[in-house]
């Protein structure tokens, strides 16, 4: 059944409502995983480098939408809490490699099951036989749009 009841103007555009989705799944996202201190951006950044060990940096940045004039600043804070290392490219040394380290590894082990638990919160107030269907339209919006470059400044959530 469709909710046909009267709404604000902002209530009925896509695009605040993407944004208050975001703001509430980064809200989720620090409540589960408060004790780790890591946020929605760096979790990425570290569960792409451990997927995908060797990345560049500008790759890690198109790997997880992010900015590449900034993705740098969420690599050094990873670097300096021996997260993340950066090692020279035989091919060129001017490229820095990423690699999770065995901190890295033991902090993704444990901030998992948070992550994991905020993702379900995320999705919990749609029936279950909703979920799959809104996650195909997620994939949808987010495929159509993949051309348009990620946003430009610091990340609020990192």
């Amino acid at each position: 059944m469709v909710d046909t009841t009267p709404r604000p103007y902002l209530q009925v555009q896509p695009g605040y409502l993407v944004r208050r989705l975001q703001q509430a799944a980064v809200a989720l996202f620090m409540a589960q995983t408060a004790e780790h201190a890591i946020t929605p951006v760096q979790f990425a950044a570290l569960i792409a480098t451990h997927e995908q060990p060797g990345l560049d940096q500008r790759t890690l940045a198109e790997t997880i939408g992010f900015d590449t004039s900034t993705i740098g600043g969420v690599i050094d804070r990873l670097e300096r809490r021996g997260l993340i290392q950066r090692n020279l490219a035989p091919h060129d040394r001017r490229v820095r490699l990423l690699t999770v380290t065995p901190a890295g590894e033991a902090l993704l082990a444990e901030v998992l099951p948070g992550v994991r638990a905020t993702q379900e919160l995320i999705l919990g107030p749609l029936p279950e036989a909703d979920r799959p269907v809104f996650m195909a339209m997620l994939h949808k919006l987010v495929e159509g749009h993949a051309g348009l470059p990620p946003g430009h400044g610091p990340d609020p959530s990192d």
